[in-house]
């Protein structure tokens, strides 16, 4: 079997295959990338997770969380994201926008996602069940909540969405227009979010993005760059990877009718809902890896790993490990213990907004499921091609009720 973990891997399916052969055969595989330096591949759960734990050996900084080596002046822009550093940096910059994810902020928004649920199910009902469900559903919820928690105009809400996909989507012609489009968005995005600095500033608000330029620890304030690349952060990471999520548990749903009843028939019962989303996250990893760089000479699985060299963890092997879960391919929504790595193998890169988001899918499906015992697909879903984000672009859905 020919082992290529690359975008146009992706873009046909999850390489289960791949990966179960990598689990079992070589557990710390030498990756070629053509027209770059390759990487070490690292496919199995406590692997995973013990290099998300150890900053001290495997560094995000000293190369960025992409496959792809970066460009001196790209890595300069991308370190000033809370994903591209390392302790102690990360710590502090991560004590500092915790500020703005408080307890009351949080139940402030968590009491809202409920309400906008609701709306977008009503929308479907309208539409008579007809739905591209990416555009239609998926994106709007994480979008919405992104947006409410920075205090982004509506009007200018599909700005954000139109800037955060040609980010992520720069290995995709679908949302890449030439080359440096990624990066001009980015820009379009850091100018954006300068202006609403400036206006929060002159009119605070009871929002994140206010309490971001408030933070203060023992004098320590956010530059106003680190406040852009959080903003652009949040409004990437926030809204990208629950919409994929969102996407990914429908069409498991979708595929699996079975289940679909099941689920629908519990729509009151909460422990299961708990246990399906869990599942859910396991199942559709909505990143597929993340790459550091070695700090020192170091050794794993008998494999000699070289100071400078890529090593990426994949999030998307580690939730299929079969030493972890039994029967790894079958959706299980009453799965339990379900200890996932979808928001990270733990230590300094744990998903801030992990909490936000499984309340967003919850939310979400559980009122897709209460109008509607089933669905089907009116054309085959579309994946988007990136090695990084574990994306459905388009997914045709007729809901029935």
């Amino acid at each position: 079997m020919q082992i290529d973990l690359l975008e146009d891997t992706w873009e046909r399916e999850v390489p289960h295959g791949q990966f179960a052969r990598l689990r079992k055969e070589a557990p710390v595989f030498w990756h070629e990338v053509p027209d770059d330096t390759g990487f070490w591949a690292v496919t199995r759960y406590h692997d995973v997770k013990a290099i998300s734990r150890d900053h001290q050996t495997w560094s995000t900084e000293a190369g960025s969380t992409f496959i792809r080596t970066q460009k001196p002046e790209e890595l300069e822009v991308m370190r000033l994201m809370l994903l591209n550093m390392d302790p102690p940096r990360q710590s502090r910059y991560r004590k500092l926008v915790s500020a703005g994810f408080t307890p009351r902020m949080i139940r402030r928004l968590t009491e809202t996602i409920q309400a906008r649920a609701a709306r977008i199910a009503d929308r479907v009902t309208e539409k008579d069940g007809d739905v591209e469900f990416v555009a239609d559903v998926a994106q709007h919820l994480p979008l919405q909540m992104i947006c409410d928690m920075v205090g982004v105009p509506e009007p200018d809400q599909p700005m954000i969405f139109d800037w955060s996909n040609r980010m992520v989507g720069f290995q995709d012609s679908d949302f890449r227009t030439t080359p440096e489009d990624g990066e001009i968005a980015a820009a379009e995005m850091y100018a954006y979010c300068d202006g609403l600095v400036e206006e929060r500033r002159a009119n605070p608000r009871d929002d994140i993005l206010t309490a971001l330029i408030n933070a203060e620890i023992d004098g320590d304030k956010l530059s106003r760059d680190e406040i852009d690349a959080f903003f652009v952060l949040l409004s990437v990471a926030g809204n990208e990877t629950t919409r994929n999520l969102i996407a990914h548990a429908m069409r498991a749903l979708i595929e699996r009718p079975d289940v679909y009843r099941e689920l629908a028939d519990g729509i009151g019962d909460d422990d299961l809902w708990r246990s399906a989303t869990e599942e859910f996250l396991r199942w559709g990893s909505s990143i597929h890896n993340f790459r550091r760089t070695a700090l020192r000479d170091t050794e794993l699985h008998g494999q000699k790993i070289t100071e400078g060299e890529k090593v990426v963890t994949f999030y998307a092997s580690a939730n299929y490990d079969e030493e972890i879960f039994t029967d790894p391919l079958t959706l299980d929504i009453r799965r339990i213990p379900n200890d996932h790595v979808t928001f990270g193998g733990g230590g300094p890169h744990f998903c801030l907004g992990a909490g936000l988001a499984r309340a967003q899918i919850t939310a979400m499906l559980r009122e897709l499921l209460r109008r509607f015992p089933a669905a089907e697909f009116t054309a085959p879903p579309r994946r988007m091609r990136s090695d990084f984000i574990n994306g459905i672009k388009h997914m045709p859905v007729r809901f029935r009720r």
